[in-house]
């Protein structure tokens, strides 16, 4: 925290007989930088009910957090600096845009499979992926994996505190809930000016001696007693320090609640796309499939390396357009993308023995409400997989699995529920015949 002479002489004083009023809060334009500095006065050497008590608030908090923060696998990591370090960084990143019940599980399976940050860097990016399967966000785990390469390949984790930038503040929801109550800001959290504003408050509070644990203090109190919707204010360690308490308590029309603003969320857009299922019957009878799969390969796809799921394996998917879903056009869509995908080696050709579909899945991303018309399509070739997959690069892009790898491999949670939903529906639909074998319709239709 930057020093003020002024500020400092007035703290080394007596405390004030008697508290300063809390400033109302305005309903200002999120966007005028200059109302967002007058709706928190409360930083190092300013005025206000704050403004001499920062390292009151730190004090009260850590106490607080000391004696009742939850226990928490990376808050239990043992081992030397750079171990504790990396625990701590694993467990950082996965709380991002995450709950800690969600966490705990993935963070225990990954420290178990990677302990330090050198096994982390061995590993592969689809070794990653797998590991991360369900979590969401996935750039994530390709940042930590390229950061634990970059991290071995100078040799250790940064020791200095100028390295590790540890004296930081970190700003995330529950950050963002404490500090607007503490200052009763009432701007538009979602602003970038509001956002800068937390930044600036969230430095200025952050302890210069410990920062990590002030910053986890900071989280685990809005994820606590400070909640979004009944906060404990009666239990709060800083509730002497809370403006929105404070108006609350002078004008019942004011509610702790109402801070931070809550904006509706931007309506994601509603995409549809058509989803299937390739299974490769290798080497049997067009008219009959093992049900087991145990010969039988699946087609997956890698997505391109930016943008959304970037790098992930997926089944066949063809964005279509709102007024073109119906199986007809959806069924067009998605033979124009297959011809095009495995012509690699052209010249093949490719008996349909089932062509059904199967249902609708809706799989709804930050931004994005996606919804899969997913089919299952069962097909013999002639030429067998491997005429397919002839150019060293082809494997980049695609790959023909068999099912106990699908079971195992980690798809993402959308691409999981259609392959659950094939799944049920071979059972349904093929647990009609006798057990292992499966009467399937002959279809005369061909890919070229």
């Amino acid at each position: 925290m930057a020093k003020n002479p002024k500020a400092a002489d007035s703290r080394r004083g007596r405390p004030p007989t008697r508290r300063p009023q809390p400033r109302r809060a305005k309903a200002v334009p999120a966007a005028s930088s200059a109302d967002i500095e007058d709706l928190a006065p409360a930083v190092p050497g300013a005025a206000g009910a704050a403004a001499a008590a920062p390292a009151v608030l730190r004090a009260q908090l850590l106490r607080w957090y000391d004696a009742h923060r939850r226990d928490l696998p990376w808050r239990r990591a043992s081992g030397g600096e750079e171990e504790r370090a990396y625990a701590v960084w694993v467990s950082e990143v996965m709380l991002q845009q995450t709950r800690v019940p969600v966490v705990v599980g993935y963070y225990e399976r990954w420290m178990a499979r990677w302990p330090t940050v050198r096994s982390l860097a061995a590993a592969t990016q689809e070794e990653v992926n797998e590991m991360w399967a369900g979590l969401g966000y996935y750039r994530r785990a390709r940042f930590l994996l390229e950061g634990a390469k970059q991290i071995v390949e100078k040799g250790e984790f940064p020791r200095t505190a100028s390295a590790l930038r540890e004296v930081v503040p970190v700003v995330d929801g529950n950050v963002v809930r404490v500090i607007s109550r503490l200052y009763a800001i009432s701007d538009n959290p979602k602003e970038s000016s509001t956002m800068k504003r937390f930044w600036e408050i969230a430095g200025q509070l952050v302890d210069p001696s410990r920062s990590g644990d002030f910053n986890q203090a900071m989280m685990e109190l809005g994820a606590t007693l400070c909640s979004k919707s009944k906060p404990g204010c009666s239990g709060c360690p800083v509730s002497s320090h809370c403006q929105a308490l404070a108006l609350s308590l002078e004008n019942p029309s004011v509610k702790v609640t109402d801070f931070p603003r809550v904006v509706p969320k931007t309506k994601p857009r509603s995409d549809f796309a058509a989803v299937c299922v390739v299974q490769i019957a290798q080497g049997l009878e067009e008219e009959v499939t093992d049900a087991k799969g145990t010969d039988n390969l699946f087609l997956l796809i890698k997505r391109p390396e930016e943008g959304l799921l970037a790098g992930l394996w997926e089944f066949p998917l063809v964005l279509v357009e709102e007024g073109k879903t119906d199986s007809l056009n959806r069924r067009k869509a998605m033979d124009k993308y297959l011809t095009k995908l495995l012509s690699i080696d052209v010249g093949w050709k490719s008996d349909v023995i089932l062509r059904e579909d199967v249902g609708e899945h809706v799989h709804i991303f930050s931004h994005i409400r996606l919804t899969m018309y997913v089919e299952l399509m069962i097909i013999n070739l002639k030429d067998g997989v491997d005429r397919l997959c002839k150019k060293e690069d082809d494997s980049t892009k695609l790959k023909f699995t068999n099912e106990s790898s699908v079971e195992s491999m980690g798809l993402t949670s959308g691409i999981r529920k259609v392959y659950n939903m094939v799944k049920a529906f071979k059972e349904k639909r093929l647990s009609v015949s006798e057990k292992g074998l499966v009467p399937t319709r002959k279809r005369s239709r061909r890919l070229k």
